[in-house]
């Protein structure tokens, strides 16, 4: 019976100088101030025009130039700015599991207005892993909205391969059509 007692008396003791340990925790050096208020609305692009299927279709042609360029086999998706899939493409070889991530990453860009980018750092840099229970985000780089005249008007993700491989080619895709 000692023992029992002796055992809760310690389990509770380290609990509780855990708990105190994880309230103490100080957010990462650069990370930003969660309860800052900015005094402008962050990513508060408007909506424009969806994307025409033409543009859509030659930033995915761009992207597969790239890619295959590089000797990157990847799978490329864009959507308009409700996560609508506008163009796709599957290059020989692509892991099918990308299939859907490109799709993801395009729907995530387009929907909250940023490169998916700014969500892994959210979660990888500053450990804001409350980012992760956000409906239809996904944390990796690779997803990055499409501006014209200053308004979204859709996304491109690309994916199968590291998350660095997959936003060069977005990025190469977007310099190249969207001028």
């Amino acid at each position: 019976m000692k023992l029992r007692g002796l055992t809760a008396i310690a389990l509770a003791t380290g609990l509780l100088a855990a708990s105190a340990a994880f309230a103490q925790q100080q957010p990462p050096a650069g990370a930003p101030d969660l309860n800052a208020i900015p005094p402008q609305m962050p990513f508060n692009l408007p909506f424009g025009t969806p994307v025409s299927l033409e543009k859509a279709q030659a930033l995915v042609q761009a992207a597969v130039a790239e890619a295959n360029k590089r000797g990157w086999p990847e799978d490329f998706a864009v959507v308009d700015w409700g996560g609508n899939l506008v163009a796709f493409a599957r290059m020989d070889g692509a892991q099918l599991a990308s299939i859907a991530i490109a799709e993801h990453k395009a729907r995530t860009a387009a929907r909250y207005r940023r490169p998916t980018v700014a969500f892994e750092n959210a979660v990888q840099k500053f450990g804001f892993n409350y980012i992760l229970s956000l409906d239809d985000v996904i944390a990796s780089r690779g997803g990055i909205p499409l501006v014209e005249g200053g308004k979204i008007i859709g996304a491109i993700g690309c994916s199968g391969g590291t998350g660095s491989q997959d936003e060069a080619l977005c990025q190469a895709a977007v310099a190249a059509v969207m001028k």
